[in-house]
């Protein structure tokens, strides 16, 4: 299918019954985190700023109720979302698209005319998700540079915008243009080496995306998005789209127990595992190791003094974990960034960088985790897969138990 005949033409009624109900799961999550996030300074600083500079009646900002323009919404809310690292996930784009979708979707039910039901708002996500999706796989493997989320999110961002306001397939055409020209090209790697504020990028994708959106309905031009309409004498994107409409790519999004980045949930999971195997005491560990892919290795923080820093960390969440038996976002902030065993810990982490790992990233994010005690023994998790994830989806059960998932 033509993906802007998909924008504006898929129904609730082409949606198989799995792809509904992983619909369901979320966004439910994404706003159990979005609820979460309004805990943060993050988030306190950008609902100002979006109350201050984004003036307009268009959309309240979620969980505050002053009201701004939906662009200036769909940043606050966006920012909020990434500000705890526990939204959904996706192995071949490296990233996350409720962050921004989510956002985006929400942002704009003034929009268009009529009332919009719940049917309607899941089918509009689905769309989202597959636009994102298969726009930020075919950017990853067309460009030279590894972008944040909110590059390729900006895109389906104005992909939600249309399909709302009913655009035309030309304007369409424009606002999706419009989105990735002017979509964040952030570079990831640095946020990874650099952890601020900054995150994934998807609060400014979703801006951009609203806007561009908003802009095509102007009159405002942009074609063609490369990503989704390039020429095949320069990029074949054609692969990337050949399934539209039969392959649901929400399905390929999974959810994550700690809130840290995904490249440190496998070791996570190894070091927890062994310690409930083994009944190890922390007092005990004198040494750990974490065999790991490249990008993983990056998340070198160890002793973090910002919940930002944190959640981009490896040693210091694999330390808390070990402590705490939970990381959500109280273990990530506040007095627990100075708790003198997970310190003490997160300084005992070493961080090996293994080809075995390397090789098998992104469709994997595989770790090895080996801890040695006082007594001299060593335990080796072996290779280690994250606690949920496309091979073992995490249940609506073990959603609802998630402290961040409450509505589900």
């Amino acid at each position: 299918m033509n993906p802007i005949d998909f924008i504006h033409d898929v129904t609730w009624g082409d949606l198989p019954n799995n792809v509904r109900q992983q619909a369901r799961r979320c966004l439910l999550d994404t706003i159990g985190v979005a609820i979460v996030g309004r805990e943060t300074e993050l988030s306190q600083i950008i609902y100002n700023h979006a109350a201050r500079t984004f003036g307009g009646d268009d959309a309240p900002l979620w969980f505050d109720g002053r009201r701004v323009s939906a662009a200036g919404a769909s940043l606050a809310l966006g920012m909020t979302i990434d500000s705890v690292d526990l939204h959904d996930s996706c192995r071949p784009i490296k990233g996350h698209a409720g962050v921004a979708q989510v956002p985006a979707a929400l942002t704009t039910l003034g929009f268009g005319h009529g009332t919009i039901d719940g049917q309607e708002l899941l089918t509009t996500l689905v769309m989202a998700y597959d636009i994102a999706t298969r726009t930020g796989t075919a950017q990853h493997n067309t460009c030279c540079d590894y972008h944040t989320s909110g590059s390729w999110n900006a895109v389906a961002a104005a992909a939600i915008v249309a399909r709302r306001m009913g655009l035309n397939r030309e304007q369409t055409r424009h606002a999706l243009g419009i989105a990735e020209y002017h979509g964040p090209r952030s570079q990831m790697m640095r946020a990874i080496d650099y952890p601020t504020m900054v995150k994934d990028g998807s609060g400014w994708g979703a801006m951009a995306g609203v806007s561009a959106g908003l802009l095509a309905a102007d009159g405002f031009t942009g074609a063609p998005a490369i990503t989704v309409e390039a020429d095949k004498t320069k990029h074949d994107i054609g692969p990337y789209w050949e399934s539209l409409g039969s392959e649901w790519q929400i399905l390929n999004h999974f959810f994550k127990p700690y809130a840290v980045c995904y490249w440190a949930q496998a070791a996570i999971a190894g070091a927890v595992n062994l310690q409930r195997e083994h009944h190890i005491d922390t007092a005990d560990i004198t040494g750990i190791q974490v065999y790991t892919f490249h990008e993983s290795a990056r998340l070198a923080m160890r002793y973090p003094t910002r919940t930002d820093e944190a959640q981009y960390s490896l040693p210091f969440p694999v330390a808390g974990a070990l402590v705490h038996g939970k990381l959500y976002l109280d273990e990530l902030q506040g007095d627990n960034l100075y708790h003198p065993e997970v310190l003490r810990l997160s300084g005992l982490v070493e961080l090996i960088e293994d080809d075995y790992f390397n090789e098998r990233f992104p469709e994997q994010r595989l770790s090895r985790v080996v801890i040695t005690t006082r007594e001299g023994r060593t335990y080796d998790s072996g290779v280690t897969w994250p606690l949920w994830d496309l091979r073992e989806q995490a249940t609506d059960a073990e959603l609802r138990d998630n402290s961040s998932c409450q509505l589900l």
